[in-house]
C-alpha cells in the first residue's frame, strides 16, 4: 500500500471517530438535559403537606 492511500485511510478514519464522538457527546447532553428536567418535574410535584396528617373516625 503506497503512502497517500494510507494517508487518505488514516484521515477517513479519524474523521469517523470525531463524528462518532460528536453524535455522543450530543446524546449525552441531551440525557443530560432530560434528567435534570425529570428531577425538576419530581420536586415540583412533591407535596409536603399531603400525608402529614391522619384522620381518624371511630
Amino acid at each position: 500500500m503506497d503512502i497517500a492511500k494510507l494517508s487518505i485511510l488514516m484521515n477517513q478514519t479519524q474523521l469517523k471517530q470525531q463524528a462518532s464522538m460528536s453524535v455522543m457527546k450530543q446524546t449525552m447532553d441531551q440525557a443530560e438535559i432530560q434528567s435534570e428536567q425529570m428531577i425538576q418535574m419530581l420536586q415540583q410535584s412533591v407535596q409536603p403537606h399531603l400525608g402529614a396528617h391522619i384522620d381518624v373516625k371511630i
